[in-house]
């Protein structure tokens, strides 16, 4: 990839489409680490309120499994949903007889799922 957006690759692409894909792959870089933040940010929010009643120096078993569990859950919930929208707007774009918008919902979700 170029250095168009700070990267340190040397190669700058020679063409319009070389371009498109280089910046696409950035954009879906930067989509995938907002996506990871937020689910970061929605962990903490979530199970850690559910399992940690009382925060204090260490954790009990009960709380580690807890958090254990609630993150499992909520990470793979996340991901189902993550499929099923990219199916979604896959199967719209197809049926509008564009492709550009199936690749903008998968840079809005950063891939084909987050983990």
């Amino acid at each position: 990839m170029s250095s168009l957006f700070g990267g340190s690759s040397s190669a700058a692409p020679s063409s319009s489409e070389e371009m498109k894909t280089a910046i696409m792959k950035q954009l879906q870089a930067e989509a995938a680490m907002t996506n990871a933040r937020a689910l970061i940010g929605k962990l903490n929010e979530h199970c850690f309120e559910r399992c940690i009643p009382t925060p204090g120096d260490t954790l009990s078993s009960k709380e580690e499994s807890c958090l254990s569990t609630c993150m499992e859950k909520y990470i793979s919930t996340w991901n189902t949903v993550s499929r099923t929208y990219i199916a979604r707007v896959s199967k719209e774009s197809k049926r509008l007889g564009g492709q550009d918008s199936a690749a903008m919902a998968s840079m809005a979700t950063g891939g084909s799922g987050l983990l």
